[in-house]
């Protein structure tokens, strides 16, 4: 018996809390050419696979209010709220609070040298075989795991998140206490995360490791562009700042 959209669609929903778009679930049923013999769990890892890396203003419903962020959810004058939830956003941009904009200039360009910190060491990297993730053992000349701290440097935060939920409804988000996984360099633009019960105060998400799961995912273009970009935009707000104090 063939695998039905409803079975997907209900299965994204009681695992990862998704409600997926009816006309995205017939174009992957139509792309993918599903065979009988194929496990519903396969299935609907295929299809959450291609859920994380995709846009889920294409890929999510937005039939389920309670699925959605509230449209005022970043009004200042409401000093509290509650989000019930799950409601699943995507990440448009992160910013690391807690360290200096130079701080984050200056731990970029160590990465473009081919340099990342270790402890209070700056370290080599050297880049085998195209894998940034591999240094070289100058015991023996071959491929040796290099120490390196994710792209931005030691990225402690707080961290300041721009995220949007699948009707395009953006919301600012601040880590409020820290949460593995979320550092800016580390988690990739277009990400996936639920939110479960989270505190809005003034127009902002407070983030806690209590209200969110990370789903993972990333949208390639936008990641790419996010990462080219960045140094120029510290650099750019570094440049404002100093015209601020000068006038």
């Amino acid at each position: 018996m063939a695998i039905s959209q409803d079975q997907i669609a209900t299965q994204l929903l009681s695992t990862k809390s998704l409600p997926v778009s009816a006309a995205w679930l017939d174009n992957f049923v139509s792309s993918s050419a599903l065979q009988r013999n194929i496990p519903l769990s396969a299935v609907t890892q295929t299809a959450l696979f291609r859920i994380l890396a995709s846009d889920f203003r294409e890929s999510l419903s937005t039939q389920t209010p309670s699925s959605l962020l509230p449209v005022d959810i970043s009004d200042p004058t409401v000093q509290e709220r509650r989000l019930q939830g799950p409601i699943p956003v995507q990440v448009l941009d992160i910013e690391d609070i807690g360290s200096s904009l130079w701080s984050q200039v200056e731990a970029i360009e160590r990465v473009e040298r081919g340099e990342a910190i270790r402890g209070r060491e700056i370290v080599r990297t050297v880049n085998v075989d195209g894998d940034p993730e591999q240094g070289v053992d100058g015991a023996d000349g071959h491929a040796a795991a290099a120490p390196t701290q994710p792209e931005a440097g030691n990225s402690n935060g707080p961290h300041r998140l721009i995220v949007q939920d699948a009707a395009g409804t953006k919301a600012v988000a601040i880590e409020l206490k820290r949460v593995s996984g979320i550092a800016a360099g580390n988690l990739p633009i277009g990400a996936k995360i639920l939110l479960r019960n989270a505190t809005v105060a003034r127009g902002m998400v407070l983030l806690t490791p209590d209200c969110l799961t990370l789903l993972g995912g990333k949208i390639d273009s936008l990641d790419q562009t996010w990462r080219q970009g960045r140094k120029e935009r510290l650099i750019a707000r570094i440049t404002e700042m100093q015209r601020e104090q000068e006038s």
